[in-house]
């Protein structure tokens, strides 16, 4: 007896130790498109971290919006059903407002001035993200967010009670676009190409890249010429579940997913040129803004957002410290 017990205690503790220690699985939801690129290098770098971590760390990734819209993914992961997300910065302002700031609407005139900024700033809001209870691995640029309508906009006056789509609960958006005499009509990511097939709503803003790989410009006949917020897009995890992945399996992972966002940020560069190219080659047709309504707009817009500065919807002295980045480059250019 005594010896058949010995036998299962040594097959038992051969067993055990050919599994991985402290496995996890990292669930991530996302909007991402099954069959786009940009879930296939996720997938491939979930691949690298699962062979480098000896499978302690796994990487499930669900796409194309299934798991629901923003807050129906917070609040899976705030019950553990999920272990984190892909979000642009208004999904997560409420948790850490400073993801505001290179949102703002019109206080950047190219990638250029949005990159040199953000090289000096990347690292404050990932850390203040962090301490807010979600790990990052930096932020990939989207491009800028154009106006894209079925009529042409080439002034203020053509915006007059059109009816725009704004993402939910995302205040500055809303009163961006009444800033700019527009009707703001709320919805999830997920509804808006029904908004556009339905008539819901008549304009929407999202960078080239974004609007294609939606295929939310099938349903638009023109684009202006503004660059009206600079986007981006970043993973977000929850700072508990990472903290369960021993200090070597987190840095693994910091390691990859941080690569990995990096080449993601400077392929969208290029991607979204190109984007805009292929958006022109569907028909759609570009329409210019002269340099006195392109002033027009900045104004009412750079007032809002000295005002929501001084309204604390995030911190003012890195508002400051941002525009100050964006004098230099101007001056140094």
């Amino acid at each position: 007896m005594k010896k058949q017990i010995l036998a299962i205690l040594v097959l038992t503790a051969g067993l055990t130790l050919g599994l991985p220690l402290q496995a996890a699985t990292l669930k991530i939801a996302t909007v991402t498109p099954e069959n786009s690129q940009w879930m296939k290098d996720m997938r491939a770098s979930a691949k690298e971290i699962r062979e480098r971590t000896e499978g302690r760390v796994q990487i499930k990734y669900y796409g194309g919006g299934v798991m629901g819209n923003d807050q129906k993914v917070l609040s899976r992961i705030r019950i553990g059903a999920l272990q984190g997300g892909a979000f642009t910065p208004t999904a997560l302002a409420a948790q850490y407002s400073n993801l505001n700031l290179y949102g703002l609407p019109m206080v950047f005139d190219s990638e250029e001035e949005a990159a040199y900024a953000r090289s000096r700033l990347d690292s404050k809001l990932s850390a203040g993200l962090e301490e807010a209870g979600f790990v990052n691995f930096g932020f990939a640029g989207g491009g800028f967010a154009i106006l894209m309508s079925n009529t042409p906009v080439d002034s203020l006056d053509d915006l007059k009670g059109k009816k725009v789509w704004i993402p939910e609960g995302d205040d500055i958006s809303r009163r961006a676009m009444e800033a700019m005499s527009l009707s703001p009509v709320t919805l999830p990511l997920t509804d808006v190409l029904t908004g556009l097939q339905t008539g819901l709503i008549d304009i929407v803003a999202m960078s080239p890249i974004g609007a294609l790989v939606l295929q939310w410009h099938t349903k638009v006949k023109y684009i202006t010429e503004l660059p009206l917020v600079y986007t981006l897009g970043f993973m977000a995890v929850d700072k508990r579940a990472f903290g369960k992945l021993s200090e070597d399996d987190q840095a693994i992972v910091r390691e990859v997913m941080g690569r990995t966002y990096e080449n993601f940020d400077k392929a969208n560069l290029v991607d979204n040129r190109g984007a805009r190219d292929a958006l022109l080659n569907t028909g759609i047709q570009t329409v210019p803004v002269s340099p006195e309504e392109y002033e027009k707009v900045r104004a009412a817009l750079m007032k809002l957002n000295v005002d929501l500065a001084g309204q604390g919807h995030f911190e003012k002295a890195l508002f400051d410290e941002m525009l100050t980045y964006v004098s230099e480059y101007r001056s140094e250019h």
